[in-house]
C-alpha cells in the first residue's frame, strides 16, 4: 500500500535538492538507472545481500533496473556497498570504531559509500538509506509502504552511527520474520536471522537455566544438597541451587561447557535462577546473602566463578543471570566480572507510567545501583499483557520514555517481551515496529514514531484509531490502575463509558476505509481488543449499561459478536489469547456463560 503522504514529502526533498542544486548525486532519472551497484567479488554474504536489498528496492521505488557490479564503474555514477568496495572511492570514509554494527553513509563526489562494520553494519546502512532519504517503511513482516519516484536524486550525505544498544529485540510473534527483522535493525536470539542478514545473538540455553543445567531427575537422589534447602529440608520443588556448594558448581561447569563445545555459535551462556523464588536457605548461603545485603550477591559469586572457569575454552562467550524478584536488588560488596551479563527485570513495574514515576521507584532505584557496578547491563521489559494478549492495554506513551531511561542507564542490551506465541494481540505491529526503531536510536522520540506508524498503516482511519487510543491511555491514567504485566480484564479503565468511545472511533476508523479492504483489515483487527472485553464481561457490560440507561454498542447477542470475531480473528490467525493457552477456550466459556443467565 503506497502512503501518498510520504510520496509528496520525498518528492518535495528531491525538487528542492535540484532546484537549489544540492544534489550530490542521481541514482535514476524519468525511470532510467543512473548509479551502478558495486559490491567486492569477495564480500561476505550480508554485504551481498545488501547490495541485492538495494537493487531490489530501488528498482521498486523507480521502475528502473539497477545493475550490481563487482568493480567501479567508470563511466556512471557508483553506490559502492560494503568495506571492500568503500575503497574504490576517491576518499573512503574511515571506518574504524564501527563495531559489528556501525553503519556510514557518505557521498564522496558523485558517488555514494554505504558500509559499516561486519558482520551487520553494511546492511543496516542501506536499509539507514531507504528508510530515513527515501521513505521505506516496513510496517510488519507482510505490510510495507515503498514509495514510487522515476527521478531520485540524493543530497550530500554524511553519516556516521554506532548503535549504543549492542542486543535489540523486540520479542513479538510477527517480529521473529527475519527479513522484517533485519529491515528493522534487530539481532536478538528469537527472531529468524540467518547468515544471510549477519547472524545475530546466539544464546546457550536463553533464560531459567538452573534445572537444565542440574536436572533434579538426574542429581537429586544421589546429592540432595546441591539443591535449595528451605525451612530445613533440601527440596527442588519451586526451589532453587545451593549456591555455594562447591561439587555441584564444578559440576554445573562440566554440563555447561559440554553445552558451549555443541553449540559454537553461541555468544551468550545463561545461568540464571528458575522462575520463582525458593532460593536456598542453608546456613552458608543465608551468611553470604546477608553479607552483601541482597541474594543477588550470593548469585553474582556463584556467576562470576562459573565465568571464570570458562573464560580460557571459550573466551568470546559472556554469562548471563538475572536480576529478577529475589535477586533484584543490587549487592552492597560483589561486582559481575567483565564477561558476565546482568539483566535486570522490569516485571513489578507499573506500565502505563514512565520509570522515572515515583510509582517505578523501586525498579528505578535498582537500575541506578546496578548500572553503577556493571559493565554490560541488560533489561528485561515487558510490553503485552499475558493475561489477556487480546485487550486493551494502554502502555504506548511510557515506551519511549522507557527505552531513553535505559540508554542513559548503561544499559548494553534490551529484550521487550511481548506477545510472542501468537499474531493479533493489541496493536501488535505497532509495538514492535516503534520498539525497533527505539532500540536502534533510543533518542528517537516515541509519541511521534507512535503517530508516524498510524498515519502510515491506517492511513484515512489514522485520526480515529489515535483517539481510540487516547481514550483508552486517558483511562487508565485517570482511574489509577497499576497496569501491570498480568493485569485482570476488571481493570478500572476498561468499563462501560471507556470501552463505549473507544468503539465508536474504531467503528468510524472503519467507516473511513470502506473502499480500501486491505486497510479496513487492519482497523477490524484493531477492533478486536474492545470485542473480547466486552464479551468476557457481557453481563457486567449489560447490567451497567441498562442501570445507567446507557447505549449498548455491541450487537444483541454474544454469540453475534462471537462470531464476527472469530471471522476476524481466523482471517488473522489469531491462535491464542494469552500467553501460555493455545485457542479460546476464554471467550468459550464467555458465550456458555452468557448464554446459561
Amino acid at each position: 500500500m503506497i502512503n501518498t503522504k510520504q510520496i509528496w514529502r520525498a518528492s518535495i526533498i528531491i525538487v528542492l535538492c535540484v532546484s537549489l542544486g544540492l544534489s550530490a548525486m542521481t541514482i535514476s532519472q524519468d525511470g532510467q538507472a543512473r548509479a551502478t551497484i558495486v559490491v567486492a567479488p569477495d564480500a561476505p554474504e550480508p554485504e551481498q545481500h545488501a547490495a541485492k536489498e538495494l537493487a531490489s528496492f530501488l528498482g521498486q521505488i523507480t521502475d528502473a533496473q539497477f545493475k550490481l557490479a563487482n568493480q567501479e564503474e567508470q563511466e556512471a555514477s557508483c553506490i559502492f556497498v560494503g568495506p571492500g568496495a568503500a575503497k574504490w572511492a576517491d576518499e573512503p570514509p574511515a571506518t574504524e570504531g564501527l563495531g559489528a554494527e556501525g553503519i556510514v553513509i557518505k557521498t564522496v563526489g558523485d558517488d555514494l559509500v554505504l558500509t559499516g562494520g561486519q558482520p551487520r553494519g553494511t546492511l543496516y546502512a542501506v536499509y539507514t538509506l531507504l528508510e530515513d532519504r527515501l521513505g521505506c517503511r516496513w510496517w510488519s513482516s507482510t505490510e510495507s509502504t515503498i514509495p514510487k519516484m522515476a527521478t531520485v536524486n540524493v543530497d550530500k550525505i554524511d553519516v556516521r552511527y554506532v548503535p549504543p544498544l549492542e542486543y535489540r529485540s523486540p520479542y513479538w510473534f510477527d517480529a521473529f520474520d527475519g527479513d522484517w527483522a533485519a529491515r528493522s535493525k534487530c539481532n536478538g536470539q528469537g527472531h529468524r536471522l540467518t547468515s544471510t542478514h549477519g547472524g545475530k545473538h546466539i544464546y546457550e540455553g536463553f533464560v531459567h537455566t538452573f534445572y537444565p543445567l542440574i536436572p533434579p531427575e538426574k542429581y537429586f537422589a544421589q546429592h540432595p544438597e546441591w539443591f535449595s534447602e528451605i525451612k530445613g529440608t533440601r527440596t527442588t520443588d519451586r526451589a532453587q541451587l545451593c549456591l555455594t556448594n562447591e561439587e555441584m558448581r564444578k559440576e554445573l561447569v562440566k554440563n555447561l561447557k559440554e553445552r558451549l563445545r555443541n553449540n559454537p555459535s553461541a555468544t551468550i551462556a545463561s545461568v540464571s535462577q528458575n522462575d520463582w523464588h525458593g532460593n536456598c536457605q542453608c546456613k552458608n548461603c543465608a551468611a553470604v546473602e546477608q553479607e552483601e545485603g541482597s541474594p543477588a550477591g550470593l548469585m553474582l559469586r556463584f556467576v562470576n566463578a562459573v565465568a571464570a572457569d570458562i573464560e580460557q575454552e571459550f573466551p568470546h562467550v559472556a554469562i548471563s543471570t538475572l536480576a529478577y524478584q529475589y535477586t533484584r536488588k543490587p549487592p552492597a560488596i560483589t561486582k559481575p566480572r567483565p564477561n558476565v551479563v546482568v539483566q535486570l527485570c522490569s516485571i513489578e513495574c507499573s506500565f502505563c507510567k514512565p520509570l522515572a514515576d515515583e510509582r517505578n521507584k523501586a525498579f528505578r532505584d535498582d537500575i541506578i545501583g546496578w548500572s553503577k557496578m556493571c559493565d554490560r547491563l541488560y533489561i528485561w521489559d515487558y510490553t503485552t499483557n499475558f493475561r489477556h494478549h487480546i485487550m486493551p492495554h494502554p502502555n504506548l506513551r511510557v515506551l519511549g520514555p522507557n527505552v531513553k531511561f535505559f540508554a542513559d542507564h548503561n544499559v548494553k542490551g534490551i529484550f521487550e517481551q511481548g506477545a510472542y506465541t501468537t499474531n493479533g494481540a493489541e496493536m501488535a505491529e505497532l509495538r514492535a515496529w516503534v520498539l525497533a526503531k527505539l532500540l536502534w536510536d533510543p533518542s528517537r522520540d516515541g509519541e511521534a514514531l507512535i503517530n508516524e506508524f498510524i498515519d502510515g498503516y491506517y492511513g484515512a482511519a489514522a485520526p480515529q484509531i489515535k483517539a481510540y487510543l487516547k481514550v483508552t491511555h486517558d483511562a487508565v491514567e485517570q482511574g489509577g490502575d497499576w497496569l501491570g504485566c498480568f493485569e485482570n480484564n476488571t481493570a478500572k479503565f476498561l468499563n462501560l463509558d471507556t470501552l463505549t468511545q473507544g468503539w465508536h472511533h474504531l467503528k468510524a476508523a472503519e467507516t473511513a476505509l470502506q473502499d480500501d479492504p486491505t486497510l479496513r483489515f487492519r482497523v477490524q483487527v484493531a477492533q478486536l481488543p474492545v470485542m473480547y472485553t466486552f464479551m468476557t464481561r457481557w453481563d457486567n457490560m449489560r447490567g451497567a449499561a441498562k442501570a445507567a440507561n446507557a447505549e449498548w454498542p455491541m450487537p444483541e447477542s454474544i454469540k453475534e459478536t462471537y462470531e464476527q470475531f472469530l471471522t476476524i480473528a481466523k482471517k488473522k490467525n489469531v491462535t491464542r489469547l494469552n500467553e501460555w493457552q493455545e485457542g479460546f477456550s476464554t471467550l468459550d466459556k464467555a458465550v456458555e456463560r452468557a448464554g446459561s443467565q
